[in-house]
């Protein structure tokens, strides 16, 4: 009897903590608010990155940014809005999908998949098809991108 009475206990707080851990794992209200945000951020920088808006892509981008290409090369800040700038490999088209957002306290980790192509000044085309992982940071009020690194499929 005295086994049977430790084992209803011990099922009894294993389905307690499993239900903290599940309620722990939803979003609060505020953090769906703070992932629709990170969301739109990424959705901006995309337009800003196919628009080559030079003002939009410092704004969202953190100072202190790690931008990673899915061929190696690492830039920071300014190279990156800089290389984007110069058009020597502009976007046509960018496509993300199965695009998941989790929340640490002022950060956010991003993964998606990216599809697009890109254009050279001479017209070639060429297409892109990796996945990215980004970090974004929130500064102040703003969701600025602070590291990002994309690799092959």
């Amino acid at each position: 009897m005295n086994l049977q009475r430790r084992r209803v206990a011990q099922a009894g707080a294993a389905a307690a903590l499993l239900g903290v851990a599940a309620s722990a794992s939803r979003p609060a209200h505020a953090q769906s608010a703070d992932q629709k945000a990170v969301a739109e951020a990424v959705e901006a920088l995309t337009k800003a990155m196919i628009d080559v808006d030079r003002a939009k892509l410092e704004a969202l981008s953190a100072d202190q940014l790690s931008y990673g290409h899915s061929a190696g090369r690492i830039e920071n800040k300014k190279e990156f809005v800089d290389y984007l700038v110069s058009r020597a490999s502009a976007f046509r088209r960018i496509d993300l999908s199965d695009q998941t957002i989790s929340l640490v306290d002022n950060e956010a980790i991003v993964r998606h998949l990216m599809t697009g192509e890109t254009i050279s000044p001479a017209g070639q085309v060429t297409p892109v098809r990796i996945g990215v992982l980004q970090v974004w940071q929130k500064q102040g009020s703003d969701w600025r991108l602070l590291a990002r690194q994309a690799y092959r499929l």
